[in-house]
């Protein structure tokens, strides 16, 4: 899937479909991910409850 970036402020933003939050099980009123990069890949993972709570 390609998306365009989506200018946010000062950053930018990727927007995410319904569909996708869904199949990755992500809730983003409730759940928190984790960004990183690898070589020149974005890699974001979903944090699980018990690590998302200490902010």
């Amino acid at each position: 899937m390609k998306k365009n970036l989506i200018r946010s402020g000062n950053g930018w933003a990727i927007f995410m479909p319904k569909t996708m939050l869904e199949l990755l099980e992500i809730n983003p009123e409730e759940d928190k991910v984790e960004m990183e990069i690898e070589g020149k890949v974005l890699k974001i993972t979903k944090i699980k409850n018990k690590e998302s709570d200490g902010d």
